[in-house]
């Protein structure tokens, strides 16, 4: 198995674990944890900053020392938009689920911003949809760069099945402003029907002899999560089963400017 690959694990709790540590990375942590009713997920944020998405499902929320109430609304990512809270560095959290809940905890450095804790509803956030043809996915800002915090930046995207996703290739694995940004990433992903799978390659740039430093592709099932330390990364979901991922990112600086890869960039255009 690709060691791009994390399996999560298919019972409750805290089913999926990413550190910067275990990735062999600086920026990025996901954690995973699938609730049933009357469990609680709860953490310290220390020095990183947290985004708390509600994946599917409700639940009962404290963060910072505030009550956040009822939380989540959808039972499918497949369906609307989720609920989230930003959590800055230095607070306690906790979620005590309602219903069947599964919720994302993204984390990354805080840099001392100052932010207070806030709910994003499903109002606040913006979708676009991009791409053409079976080269079309649906794109939900959860905490774009646009938005406050200090590292992370949090997004999904639906993919039809039979179309592709971070397609045509791209990468950011430059610290090369403003041309390109360094940013580490995770995919959580899901499919719809869940007996389905996609594929998903990450890989760089081949040097004069053809050989490349990384080169993985894997069948990606329901609920893996895939490491993109660096080059890059499309997804394509088969016929029949759509693909929904979340994507967490950060780096450096915080924004997201990638680069295509050259032989490919004609499709920008077709």
């Amino acid at each position: 198995m690709s060691k791009l690959l994390v399996k999560a694990d298919k019972g409750h709790g805290r089913v999926a674990h990413v550190t910067p540590k275990s990735a062999g990375w600086t920026y990025v942590g996901f954690d995973l944890h699938r609730l049933k009713p009357g469990e609680t997920a709860s953490g310290k944020t220390g020095d990183r900053e947290v985004c708390l998405v509600f994946v599917t499902g409700k639940g009962t929320g404290t963060a910072g020392g505030q009550e956040l109430g009822l939380l989540g609304e959808r039972m499918s990512p497949f369906e609307g938009k989720p609920w989230s809270v930003y959590i800055p560095q230095g607070s306690d959290w906790s979620v005590t689920a309602n219903t069947d809940l599964e919720l994302a905890v993204c984390s990354a450095p805080g840099l001392g911003g100052g932010l207070p804790v806030r709910v994003i509803a499903p109002d606040d956030l913006g979708q676009e949809v991009r791409g053409k043809g079976t080269n079309t996915r649906y794109v939900t800002n959860i905490l774009p760069e646009g938005k406050p915090a200090d590292s992370l930046l949090v997004v999904e995207v639906i993919t039809p099945g039979g179309h592709t996703s971070s397609y045509p290739p791209h990468k950011h694995d430059q610290d090369n402003l403003p041309a390109e940004s360094y940013l580490e990433e995770t995919y959580y992903h899901r499919l719809n029907p869940p007996q389905g799978f996609a594929f998903q390659r990450v890989y760089t740039d081949a040097d004069k002899n053809g050989a490349r430093e990384l080169d993985e592709a894997m069948a990606i099932e329901d609920g893996d999560v895939v490491l993109v330390p660096k080059g890059y990364h499309p997804c394509a979901a088969c016929h029949g089963y759509d693909l929904y991922y979340l994507n967490v990112m950060a780096g450096p600086k915080r924004t997201w400017k990638f680069h295509n890869a050259a032989e490919h960039e004609w499709l920008m255009k077709a």
